[in-house]
């Protein structure tokens, strides 16, 4: 019986998109202006009282529509929004907007500022597919099933070491995110060369405030030439996404009627296609696939741009924009499927055990060998076995028959033993021990981030 779960479930970005809006990047130039002008208050580049007027612009007394007709009329697509902030300012601060600073500053600072943002909400995702694993590590701990090498059978394992394998990777993922959070969420407030011309000395001061202010790391050489913070960043979700890729080629085929392993959860009402009734298609499944594969090609395109030359070039910038907003809303459909599908997913133990049954034992020939390798060393144990499993592979005869047949084995071995050595469920090795250890490993650090 297929599993159902509430018809109601929607994919559900947390707030992301909003993050990656229009209106979100302007208040967040805002925000960052704001923070850059108290900062330069601090150490005594602009007065207090004009610092304090620009920190508290409202964002409602902006005039986005001005805004746009000053970009139409300019084509830059920054100052204009330095123009509206400059007239909502009715004090001071109107002298002291955007002061000693360059666009690319304001706008790769926020651009990061965000991108943080919406990590730290992949971040509660991560902690939910987390907890998803353990409990589906736990509860298919035992579940024998094929193991799987280049495509055919190998030797016996359970799903809950499957999923161990998953969690192990997704941590590693995590960590490599955080690791990584010093070097890529970073304020650059060098000006137009990164050299701090405008500013001297203070203005170094000034980005490590900023960087205070907004809970960010200060670049140790602000130059407008560097992205590879962005390339890494980029990077680091096509791994975590590979993982999560990985398991949803698995479920997509695994889910195939011949193998009949898996499925996902699926909704009443729900339509597979328009011709044919009776289809119900892996669609997280694909989900993942489609927008995992779109993703792995924004990094080689990220380096290729990163190495343009001389100390800035607005063609990067631009491009890197767009790779940045791209790269963050392919892994955001990527994360918020595979947390419905960790949830939902349904596994057959009963054809997990049937399909580790096909070969009615053969798949246990090295456990045979290893047996017989303790009487007659490991050489000679193994050609006895080949024999055996090819003897049973081009004939298609009944492998435990073929193992009684022989004179050498059923010297050794009675048939209870025999058939005891063929059962998949005797010689799965630590598989269950790893799928605990990794469920409460991934439940740990799910509550630790969920405490956090």
């Amino acid at each position: 019986m297929r599993a159902l779960y509430d018809s109601k479930s929607k994919l559900d970005d947390r707030g992301i998109k909003y993050l990656l809006s229009e209106e979100n990047k302007y208040k967040t130039w805002l925000k960052v202006e704001g923070a850059l002008a108290l900062s330069q208050a601090k150490e005594g580049f602009i007065p207090k009282e004009a610092a304090e007027e620009i920190a508290s612009v409202p964002f409602e007394t902006l005039d986005l529509e001005e805004m746009e007709k000053i970009k139409a009329k300019v084509g830059h697509g920054f100052v204009p929004f330095v123009k509206v902030l400059v007239k909502a300012c009715k004090g001071e601060g109107k002298k002291y907007v955007h002061y000693g600073v360059t666009t690319q500053n304001i706008q790769q600072t926020s651009q990061l500022y965000i991108t943080r943002q919406v990590t730290e909400i992949y971040k509660s995702f991560l902690a939910d597919i987390l907890k998803n694993l353990a409990a589906l590590a736990r509860d298919n701990a035992d579940a024998v099933m094929p193991g799987r090498t280049h495509g055919k059978h190998a030797i016996p394992i359970t799903y809950g070491y499957k999923v161990s394998v998953w969690i192990s990777e997704l941590l590693t993922g995590l960590e490599r995110l955080e690791e990584a959070e010093k070097r890529i969420f970073t304020v650059m407030m060098g000006g137009a060369v990164g050299g701090f011309n405008a500013t001297g000395l203070t203005g170094r001061k000034v980005q490590d405030d900023v960087a205070e202010l907004l809970s960010m790391s200060s670049m140790e050489v602000p130059s407008r030439n560097m992205t590879q913070m962005k390339v890494e960043y980029l990077m680091n979700l096509c791994l975590l996404c590979n993982t999560f890729h990985k398991m949803a080629e698995e479920v997509y085929y695994t889910g195939i009627e011949e193998f009949g392993e898996v499925h996902e959860g699926f909704t009443p009402g729900t339509i597979g296609s328009s011709t044919m009734p009776q289809k119900i298609n892996p669609k997280l499944a694909k989900g993942i696939i489609a927008n995992s594969q779109k993703l792995y090609s924004l990094p080689a395109t990220g380096l290729y741009s990163g190495v343009r030359m001389f100390e800035g070039d607005s063609s990067s910038y631009m491009l890197f924009d767009g790779l940045m907003e791209e790269g963050m809303e392919l892994a955001t459909e990527v994360i918020i499927r595979a947390e419905e599908l960790t949830r939902t997913l349904y596994v057959n133990k009963e054809r997990l055990l049937k399909n580790a049954n096909i070969n009615k034992g053969l798949d246990n020939s090295e456990y045979v060998m290893m047996n017989v390798a303790a009487k007659l060393g490991k050489d000679a144990a193994h050609q006895l076995l080949y024999d055996k499993a090819m003897k049973t592979e081009l004939e298609g005869k009944n492998y435990l028959q073929v193992l009684l047949d022989d004179e050498v084995l059923s010297s050794m071995f009675t048939k209870e033993e025999l058939e005891k050595m063929i059962a998949p469920s005797s010689y799965t090795g630590i598989c269950s021990v790893l799928a605990r250890e990794l469920a409460d490993k991934a439940e740990a650090k799910a509550k630790m981030m969920t405490e956090k």
